[in-house]
C-alpha cells in the first residue's frame, strides 16, 4: 500500500474545512465511496500533516497593514471577538469538543507534534509516497503560509495538488515569483478557482486544472452515509447558517419561519458574526460536529446561509435553501458559490428579491445532479492520475 501525505486546513472550528479534509482523505483511500469510475493500479493511505498555518506577509504588505485602518479595525474585532468567546465560553466548549470528537474520529495524522520547522517538515515525510498539498484557500496570497506550497519537500517525493485555492481573481506581481518557485516541482497542479487558472498555469509554466471541492466530489450518497444523530425537531424546521455579519440576511430567515408557523434551528459561528446573530441566538445549538452538521442540512425544511459548504451540502442532498453574499467587500469571496451555483442551474437562490414559497422541483434536482456528476467524474479522473501517474 502506497501512503499520501496531506497538507491542509483542518482544525479551526469551521464545518466547511473540516468537511472538506476528512472527505479528500476518505477519497483517497476509498475511491469507490464516491460512486464514480476511477482507475487505479495501487490501494493508497492517506495521513494529515499537523501544521499550525503561519501567515507569511512581505514587506511593502507590512508597512501598508502599520498604516491601514483595516488593520485596528481588525485589532478591535479580534478583541471583540476574544470578549465574545470569554462570555459565552461553555457554548464555545460544547463546540470545540464536538470538533474534537470529530477530529480524533475521522483524521489519521502522521505525526504527535505540530510540525512548524524544516527540519520536523522534512522528516515527517519519511514512508510517504506522495506529498499533497490542498483543498481549501490554503494558497490565498492574502492568508498564506508557504508551508502549504511544499518547497521544504524532499527532492525524491512526488509533489501534487487537489483543489488548492487561491481565491482571488488576479495574482499580483508580488506574488508571482512565490507561486513560480514552488509549482516547478509539482507533478500535478489542480485548483478549485476558475478566474486564476489560467493566469497560474502561466506562471508555473505546466498544466494547471480545475477541480470540484471534496466535499462535492464525495457526492450525496456518501454524504448521507456520514450523518450523525442530532437532537431536531420532529416538525418542518429552517435551518441557519450564516458566516458573514449581515443581521437583514438573520431577519429574513426569522421572518421565513414565523410567517410559515415553522421551528428555527441555527449554528452560530464562532468568530466576528456573532453580534449579528443575536437575532438567532435563541434557537441556537452548540454541541454540535461536522457529521451532524449535514444531519441539520438533510432533515431541514429550508435552508438560509451564505457559506458556500452549506449551499453545496443542501445541493447535494436537495435541501431547499437560499444563499446570500457573505461579504460585499470582498466579492471574491462570492466567486465560487455562484460558479457552484451556475454549475448546477440554481443561480436563481442566489441573493433572491423575494423569499417565497416555490421549492425547486425533482427535475430540477435531477438536471443539477448530472451536471455535478460530470464535474466530479472529471476531478476523480485528476484526482487518480495525478497518484497513479510517475
Amino acid at each position: 500500500m502506497k501512503k499520501v501525505l496531506l497538507l491542509t486546513w483542518y482544525d479551526n472550528q469551521n464545518y466547511g474545512t473540516s468537511l472538506q479534509a476528512s472527505s479528500l482523505s476518505s477519497i483517497i483511500k476509498s475511491p469507490e465511496i464516491t460512486g464514480l469510475n476511477y482507475e487505479l493500479t495501487d490501494a493508497w493511505d492517506c495521513e494529515l500533516l499537523r501544521h499550525r498555518p503561519v501567515r507569511s506577509v512581505s514587506k511593502s504588505r507590512k508597512l501598508l497593514k502599520i498604516f491601514s485602518l483595516k488593520t485596528y479595525k481588525n485589532k478591535w474585532g479580534q478583541l471583540r471577538d476574544k470578549r465574545i468567546i470569554q462570555n459565552k465560553r461553555t457554548q464555545f466548549e460544547l463546540r470545540k469538543y464536538a470538533f474534537d470528537r470529530f477530529t480524533t474520529a475521522n483524521f489519521k495524522f502522521a505525526t504527535v507534534e505540530d510540525c512548524q520547522t524544516i527540519e520536523s517538515l522534512t522528516s515527517a515525510t519519511n514512508g510517504f509516497d506522495v506529498v499533497m498539498s490542498g483543498s481549501d484557500q490554503v494558497w490565498n496570497p492574502e492568508a498564506l503560509d508557504p508551508t502549504y506550497l511544499l518547497l521544504w519537500v524532499p527532492f525524491d517525493k512526488k509533489k501534487v495538488s487537489y483543489g488548492s485555492s487561491l481565491s482571488i481573481r488576479e495574482i499580483l506581481p508580488e506574488y508571482t515569483e512565490i507561486y513560480k518557485n514552488a509549482l516547478k516541482s509539482f507533478s500535478a497542479i489542480s485548483i478549485r478557482d476558475i478566474e486564476c487558472r489560467q493566469q497560474l498555469s502561466e506562471i508555473a509554466e505546466k498544466p494547471v486544472n480545475t477541480v470540484v471541492d471534496p466535499v462535492i466530489l464525495l457526492g450525496g450518497k456518501a454524504l448521507k452515509c456520514r450523518k450523525e444523530n442530532i437532537s431536531l425537531p420532529n416538525a418542518p424546521y429552517v435551518f441557519c447558517y450564516f458566516l458573514g455579519n449581515n443581521s437583514e440576511h438573520r431577519k429574513k430567515a426569522k421572518e421565513f419561519a414565523d410567517n410559515n408557523k415553522m421551528p428555527l434551528v441555527s449554528i452560530i459561528h464562532c468568530g466576528s458574526g456573532y453580534s449579528a446573530d443575536k437575532e438567532l441566538e435563541p434557537f441556537a445549538i452548540w454541541d454540535v460536529n461536522p457529521n451532524q452538521f449535514i444531519s441539520c442540512i438533510d432533515n431541514a425544511s429550508i435552508v438560509f446561509t451564505d457559506s458556500f459548504h452549506a449551499t453545496v451540502i443542501s445541493t447535494l442532498l436537495h435541501t431547499e435553501f437560499y444563499v446570500f453574499e457573505k461579504d460585499h467587500q470582498r466579492p471574491e469571496q462570492n466567486t465560487r458559490i455562484k460558479e457552484f451555483l451556475s454549475l448546477a442551474n440554481l443561480s436563481e437562490r442566489w441573493e433572491p428579491m423575494e423569499i417565497n414559497n416555490h421549492p425547486i422541483k425533482n427535475e430540477d434536482w435531477l438536471k443539477s445532479d448530472v451536471e455535478i456528476d460530470v464535474r466530479r467524474q472529471e476531478s476523480m479522473d485528476y484526482l487518480m492520475g495525478a497518484l497513479s501517474n510517475e
